[in-house]
């Protein structure tokens, strides 16, 4: 399909620069394709009231590292300001990286990451330049390795945020709790699964009191995900692989779920994309323990989730051809055209949207 199908126009006041708090005071867009009364406007905190005793939400418990680094970069007896968004771990001391200005870095380079140059004393970072790709791609070199880096990681780096809002503010140390979910564990994502950010724990624990049970899959979120998609057609896109993992006893309980007739509800596009990935041609799930790239667009046949709690994606992305495919492209045109016309909040901070598919499963 062309790319432009999926473009719309969206304006800048909103874009969320900061969460509501609480989580759940978030607003909830509910889109029933084929119902009469096809959108609802609703509140996060209503969400149990829209789920059924016996019903599954499925939550990605992935954990955001501080992969922002800020640094100065040396060639000789000149410097350059540089900033890292740290993307994919190569080894216990290797990262690639997303430099900006990526044309100051060359081979070679010596990078000072930190608050100041004494690397060693405070627990900053130092990095050599191994290689270097296309858009800003590097491959950086750490002086630290193993828990020593991971340590300095975390007490220099930075939330990366999205461009869309790093490019109003910096991030800060709010971002440290607004970017991560209340139930994160198994640390790799350099991007928040943005759905779960809207759920506090009075919120999941009426969910239990109410009979929902929630279930927990992992998939390390990598930037790629929310990038806008420059090629004008789908079908010459590639998404960028990203790890996940559905535990036996995890994948056992959700195909007892939809045994018993009851709803699998994923939070998330990156919960969505791992069931998805997991399911055979008979809509069971597997384990699952390995890379997926995943790409949905309009067209794909839903193997397992029912429904999908998810944010609201930018223009010509891969999580908007998502949602499109999930629901039907002119019904997520009819959805965000209401969600803009009634002032709703946009992408990683914003508010979010409860769908039912076009064919369900």
């Amino acid at each position: 399909m062309r790319t432009d199908l999926f473009d719309f126009d969206l304006p800048d006041g909103l874009i969320a620069l900061r969460p509501v708090h609480p989580r759940d005071a978030a607003r909830l867009l509910v889109v029933h394709p084929g119902d009469p009364d096809i959108l609802a406007d609703k509140v996060m905190a209503d969400l149990p009231l829209l789920l059924e005793p016996g019903d599954a939400l499925v939550f990605n418990d992935t954990r955001v590292i501080p992969a922002a680094l800020q640094g100065v970069r040396t060639r000789g007896y000149a410097t350059a300001q540089i900033s890292a968004n740290l993307i994919e771990k190569l080894d216990d001391h290797r990262w690639n990286a997303l430099a900006k200005p990526g044309k100051r870095l060359e081979p070679g380079d010596r990078i000072q990451f930190g608050k100041d140059s004494n690397a060693c004393a405070d627990g900053s970072l130092t990095a050599t330049v191994e290689a270097k790709g296309q858009e800003g791609m590097v491959t950086l070199a750490f002086d630290l390795s193993g828990p020593a880096l991971h340590d300095a990681i975390e007490a220099q780096g930075a939330m990366p945020l999205p461009p869309y809002i790093a490019a109003r503010r910096a991030p800060d140390d709010q971002d440290r709790t607004d970017y991560q979910t209340t139930f994160a564990r198994e640390e790799g994502a350099v991007a928040a699964p943005t759905a779960g950010l809207h759920f506090t724990r009075k919120l999941l624990q009426t969910l239990d009191e109410l009979g929902v049970v929630i279930y927990f899959v992992t998939l390390h979120v990598g930037p790629g995900t929310f990038l806008p998609v420059r090629a004008v057609d789908t079908d010459d896109h590639r998404m960028h692989a990203e790890y996940g993992e559905v535990s036996t006893e995890t994948a056992f309980a959700l195909n007892a779920v939809k045994s018993r007739g009851n709803k699998v509800v994923a939070v998330g596009t990156t919960s969505l994309r791992l069931l998805e990935s997991a399911s055979d041609e008979f809509a069971t799930l597997k384990p699952f323990h390995g890379e997926t790239d995943i790409f949905i667009t309009p067209g794909y046949r839903l193997r397992f989730v029912d429904r999908l709690l998810t944010n609201f994606h930018l223009p010509k992305s891969t999580l908007f051809m998502l949602v499109s495919a999930f629901s039907g492209l002119e019904t997520m045109k009819l959805a965000y055209g209401h969600a803009i016309s009634e002032g709703y909040r946009f992408y990683s901070y914003g508010d979010a949207c409860l769908l039912t598919p076009k064919d369900p499963v």
